[in-house]
């Protein structure tokens, strides 16, 4: 498989090494500023750009008929659009706020912990989530997607960074240095707490589950998320 990188950073870099590997081939390595580039001989892209350069490239690869991956956070306002785009364009597109094999098990279990915890006013809810300095976006695309799902499946209405209100979920984003992600939702009462955590050790995780997506998406058409990729959920 011929990988086109969009984003040549500590992440593009990992994804590279495994990528390779895998017996794969890098055919494009694009940095965040470099905007002429193209897709000859690709057969996938995989983007973790920046948030300012991802719906360009993602439109860009929908363009010449490669499917991509984004694991890009801080765009997601114009989610919708890029959607309506792979759709019109008849491309291949799936996006992850995080492609972690065990994140992705996480989501399953903090949905179900939600459903669980629905019944239970007695307890507040807040997530933690911490990652390296050099993320640019707070908080992460992670503890996004952990919000909304509590969101689904209980009485809350939305998240904040700031003073919660009693229908918002607090969100805790921290940045120290030399920390690859680390998540934990907590559901507090006067007289316990239940909490569920996911710890990255490195960022392999990451990108292997980047270059599994890549794998699988190759020779597919349509939109797609890492629960298709796992097929769980």
């Amino acid at each position: 498989m011929k990988i086109a990188l969009l984003g040549y950073g500590r992440m593009g870099k990992s994804i590279e090494a495994i990528a390779l590997k895998r017996s794969h081939g890098i055919v494009l390595k694009v940095s965040d500023s470099n905007s002429n580039y193209d897709f000859a001989d690709a057969d996938v892209a995989i983007d973790f750009s920046i948030p300012t350069a991802a719906v360009a490239n993602i439109k860009k690869a929908l363009d010449a008929g490669v499917p991509i991956i984004s694991g890009t956070t801080g765009w997601l306002d114009q989610y919708d659009e890029i959607i309506d785009y792979c759709n019109s364009k008849g491309g291949t597109f799936l996006y992850a706020s995080n492609f972690s094999l065990g994140v992705n098990l996480f989501f399953e279990l903090n949905k179900k912990l939600s459903e669980l915890m629905s019944g239970f006013s007695e307890y507040s809810t807040e997530i933690e989530e911490i990652h390296h300095t050099q993320k640019l976006d707070a908080p992460s695309g992670t503890a996004i997607t952990l919000a909304e799902q509590i969101i689904e499946h209980t009485n809350y209405s939305n998240w904040t960074l700031g003073t919660p209100k009693a229908t918002e979920i607090i969100i805790d984003a921290k940045r120290i240095e030399g920390i690859p992600g680390t998540h934990e939702v907590t559901y507090n009462s006067e007289v316990d707490a239940i909490s569920i955590k996911h710890t990255a050790h490195s960022r392999r995780g990451f990108a292997m589950g980047a270059v599994i997506a890549a794998e699988w998406i190759k020779d597919k058409k349509g939109i797609f998320s890492m629960k298709d990729v796992l097929n769980i959920g």
